[in-house]
């Protein structure tokens, strides 16, 4: 009989030699959960950003047609131009934005676009401010590149939800402050900035010559404007020279988050910088997934408004749910698709995340995983099929109310 081979130990020393940034990283807090109880027959998943549709049929087959012809070959580094101007377009139609195609630059994926947007604003020891509880990945991009985040936390009422502070906010800058981080619908409290927030956040900016990251990727997710609307957006308050790089993501709209496919928008000026960003991280987006994201645009906006009553319709059966118990507190978000509540008498999120795996069979995201201010609450995604979000709710009410 062989011996069994060594278990492999990385050598210690091996760790020493890492930049520090990288090794500061945090590991992810919805990850650990998710490898918990991933494997749990019978598990109901509502712990990840993203729906339970798989991605429509019409998207995968203009991919599928694209590899059949052959285009499998590098291509521009700032996106086709079909797609760039199937970008340039939709925006118009939502935003009332001039169709300028100048505008857009294909990404593999939002969270690169905020990595590129970073990397163009931010050095080492520089600070960006970011309201928090907030998606932590802005956060740990800015560690990477050598940069600070710097929380500022939001405010919370139980009849008015979440609300940022803008005195808060102009407390937090410093003379290192480069960029303010604005995610609005946000991951992961459904916060949505009024007008006149997103007016008070660009005049801070003007003041301070600061750039401004706007995350608006759940803009269509807005659950307070009528059929087909969307949600306050810096673009109707900005002029065309202010300092706003924005980020968006192919991901929500159109059940693509393993595509890994998004865009930036900036001014035409800033072209050839992200451009070569775009060239030194990946050489630019396969075709065949461009050719998937213009079928999208073109034609997905029934589907977009198929997610948008289906994600409605889910936060209201679990907020109803949750609040009968008597046992949240909990304000209906206006936006996004998440519900990020707190549980009476409990305070170890975490602990509880992977307690509601065992015993309810249930994936929510722990709100320690979401920075300064999440340490009381615990995300739950319901952008799903309402009779799993029936039978969800009555799991969790089940063990609320035990």
């Amino acid at each position: 009989m062989s011996a069994q081979p060594a278990p492999f130990v990385t050598p210690p020393s091996l760790l020493d030699h890492v930049r520090p940034q990288a090794l500061a990283v945090p590991g992810s807090g919805i990850v650990e959960v998710m490898n918990y109880g991933r494997e749990r027959p019978g598990m109901i998943p509502l712990w990840a950003g993203e729906g339970d549709l798989p991605t429509p049929s019409f998207i995968a087959e203009a991919a599928t047609r694209s590899l059949a012809a052959g285009e499998t070959f590098y291509t521009w580094q700032r996106g086709i131009p079909e797609l760039r101007a199937a970008i340039a377009r939709y925006m118009a139609g939502l935003y009332g934005i001039p169709n300028d195609p100048e505008r857009f630059f294909v990404t593999g994926s939002g969270m690169q676009a905020i990595q590129i947007c970073i990397a163009a604003t931010l050095s080492a020891g520089d600070e960006i401010l970011i309201p928090s509880p907030s998606w932590p990945n802005a956060a740990a991009a800015a560690q990477v590149m050598g940069a600070n985040p710097v929380f500022v936390p939001f405010a919370f009422d139980e009849a008015a939800g979440f609300s940022l502070d803008l005195g808060r906010l102009e407390d937090a800058v410093t003379p290192r402050t480069r960029a303010i981080f604005i995610n609005s619908p946000a991951n992961p409290t459904g916060f949505v900035a009024p007008l006149d927030t997103l007016r008070g956040v660009l005049d801070i900016a003007r003041r301070h010559g600061l750039w401004i990251i706007a995350d608006e990727i759940y803009g269509r997710f807005y659950y307070e404007a009528g059929e087909g609307g969307v949600a306050p957006s810096f673009h109707e308050v900005m002029e065309p020279e202010d300092r706003i790089l924005f980020v968006q993501t192919f991901s929500k709209n159109w059940a693509m988050t393993g595509w890994r496919l998004g865009w930036i928008e900036a001014h035409p000026s800033l072209g050839n910088v992200i451009a070569n960003l775009i060239q030194y991280s990946t050489s630019g987006v396969a075709p065949f997934m461009q050719r998937a994201g213009i079928a999208a645009i073109e034609r997905g906006e029934s589907f977009v408004a198929h997610q948008i009553e289906r994600a409605r319709r889910g936060r209201d059966i679990v907020a109803d749910g949750l609040l009968a118990t008597g046992r949240v507190t909990l304000a209906r978000p206006p936006g996004a698709f998440y519900l990020f509540f707190g549980v009476h008498g409990q305070r170890d999120m975490r602990a509880l995340a992977l307690t509601l795996v065992d015993e309810a069979n249930i994936g929510l995201a722990p709100g320690t995983a979401f920075g300064p201010g999440g340490e009381n609450y615990i995300r739950l995604c319901f952008a799903r099929g309402e009779a799993q979000l029936v039978e969800a709710t009555n799991r969790l009410a089940a063990w609320l109310t035990r």
